[in-house]
């Protein structure tokens, strides 16, 4: 019995070590309308507008697009390219902090 609860344990604490990345990552912060194609500095307008018409904004690290859990931390940095500090799960981004 005790060496099925270590295994039990032992999985859970795997499946949670694996459930979360947290972490400092450098990309841009695009919209959820063009995602990857804004991940380059020319896209800023572009990103504006489209947040300003409704899309989410997101952050985008090479050719990968996270969601962002709490958007109005990146509300001062459409477009631009930042480092952001926090916790991705699950491809969604929940920012403790941002910086240039």
């Amino acid at each position: 019995m005790k060496k099925y609860l270590l295994l039990v344990v032992s999985c859970f604490c795997l499946a949670v070590t694996y459930a979360f990345d947290k972490g400092k990552w450098t990309g841009y912060i695009s919209d959820s309308d063009c995602g990857v194609k804004g991940n380059k500095k020319d896209h800023a307008a572009c990103a504006k507008k489209c947040i300003a018409a409704g899309a989410k904004p997101v952050f985008v690290v090479g050719e990968k697009v996270y969601t962002i859990n709490n958007p109005e931390k990146v509300a001062n940095f459409i477009g631009q390219k930042v480092t952001i500090s926090g916790t991705i799960t699950d491809d969604a981004l929940e920012i403790e902090k941002v910086g240039k």
